[in-house]
């Protein structure tokens, strides 16, 4: 069982009570065929009192993560109906998976976030907490 936790992996609350022109700024609204994605925020784990996922090797899992969040879509995603005839591969609001280390990485007030391609999902997934990639 991966140890994301669906709350914190979508709370973008730090953003929320700021003013529009605030909140305008700080996260990159995507252009042309890019998603903007979060990356789900993963936990320490312990075993009774002892630490088994160091904070290190948390921070490894999320850079090499393959589940995201898609926050939002640049407005010629999925346009093209050669390259996607069924339409779009994902939505504003969906867990999707990747290959480790796409798109370009950034980020915003402590959280991180990556701009992909339309066409570099995966899948979608309902609930990725089972998800891992493999070693």
């Amino acid at each position: 069982m991966s140890d994301i936790n669906l709350v914190q992996a979508v709370d973008l609350s730090a953003l929320l009570h700021k003013t529009e022109d605030e909140k305008a700024k700080q996260l990159p609204k995507p252009m042309g065929y890019k998603i903007l994605c979060a990356i789900p925020e993963q936990e320490e784990k312990f075993e009774g009192s002892e630490l088994v996922k160091s904070s290190e090797t948390i921070r490894y899992d999320e850079l090499l993560t393959t589940v995201l969040f898609v926050v939002d879509l640049g407005s010629d995603c999925y346009k093209d109906a050669t390259k996607f005839p069924t339409g779009p591969w994902c939505k504003k609001g969906d867990f999707i998976l990747v290959r480790p280390n796409a798109g370009t990485r950034l980020i915003i007030h402590g959280r991180e976030f990556r701009i992909i391609n339309d066409d570099s999902v995966e899948a979608v997934v309902e609930d990725p907490r089972g998800i891992k990639r493999a070693s």
